[in-house]
């Protein structure tokens, strides 16, 4: 799944990255945008992240089990 953060200090935002990558971007941005402050805001989550498989594997691994089910019926 993809993570992007949101600034609670101004309107930055993270790109959309792993979990650790933009916690560590946002970490950043307020060690230089607003020192002193512990990095706060919000974190929006990609349910659409284009690199997930879905509900593929556990359709392949049914056919699979129908495939040997139906061969072992003679």
């Amino acid at each position: 799944m993809a993570y992007r953060h949101w600034c609670g200090e101004c309107g930055y935002k993270t790109g959309w990255l792993s979990e650790s990558q933009s916690e560590e971007q946002q970490i950043e941005h307020y060690a230089k945008q607003h020192p002193g402050i512990p990095p706060g805001g919000s974190v929006e989550v990609n349910r659409k992240d284009p690199d997930s498989l879905g509900c593929l594997p556990v359709l392949g691994i049914l056919f699979l089990l129908l495939i040997l089910a139906a061969s072992c019926q003679r």
